[in-house]
């Protein structure tokens, strides 16, 4: 009985462990509704066997998982619109610059990637299906994983619709669409450049 009921579910380690993330990631996950959790009367956090089988089945890490060199900026670029994600890819990749980018169509997918790929930089827009920009901002701004990375808004909303929506998080740029590439090309040379000095300097 004891058996059969602890092999439907997984501690929040063995999750992490069997989806081959770290330890906060998957408390990232659960915080954010992608695994389904509960806690014990005691306190502790268990994970759903069924929302951990299918997130792998559904978001399996990518080849590319691996830790990014130190001279490379990796962009996740969030967007629900899929003529300009592949805009967004277009037009960084002929900037000539060292920048890897990644894309997610929903806040959902962009959490997983941010567990896994570590960005340096989050573009994201604000109105999309499922997990919207705001809740994924929200889930995200308490929380370690905004370490280190930059998070910049392009949105189609106006700054009174944004308010009305309950706002974001204090000290996100916000960028109205059409995207401004010339900005962003500035934003991802200012990353760079203040990542070589750092270097230079340790």
């Amino acid at each position: 009985m004891i058996s059969d009921l602890h092999s439907k579910f997984y501690t929040t380690r063995e999750a992490a462990e069997k989806l081959g993330v770290s330890l906060r990631t998957a408390q990232l996950w659960c915080e954010s509704g992608l695994l389904e959790a509960w806690k014990t009367e005691g306190g502790h956090r268990r994970i759903s066997l069924t929302s951990v089988e299918k997130l792998l089945a559904g978001n399996r890490p990518a080849a590319s998982a691996s830790k990014h060199g130190m001279d490379q900026l990796k962009v996740l670029v969030v967007e629900d619109d899929n003529v300009l994600l592949k805009l967004y890819k277009m037009r960084m990749t002929t900037w000539g610059l060292p920048i890897e980018v990644i894309t997610a169509s929903n806040g959902y997918e962009a959490l997983v990637l941010i567990g896994r790929e570590t960005p340096d930089l989050m573009i994201s827009d604000l109105r999309m299906d499922g997990i919207d920009g705001f809740q994924m901002l929200r889930t995200m701004w308490n929380s370690p994983f905004k370490e280190g990375m930059e998070i910049v808004v392009v949105s189609g909303l106006d700054k009174a619709e944004i308010e009305a929506r309950g706002g974001l998080p204090a000290g996100v740029p916000i960028y109205p669409k059409p995207v401004p590439f010339d900005l962003l090309r500035d934003l991802c040379e200012s990353l760079l450049e203040r990542r070589r000095q750092g270097l230079s300097a340790s």
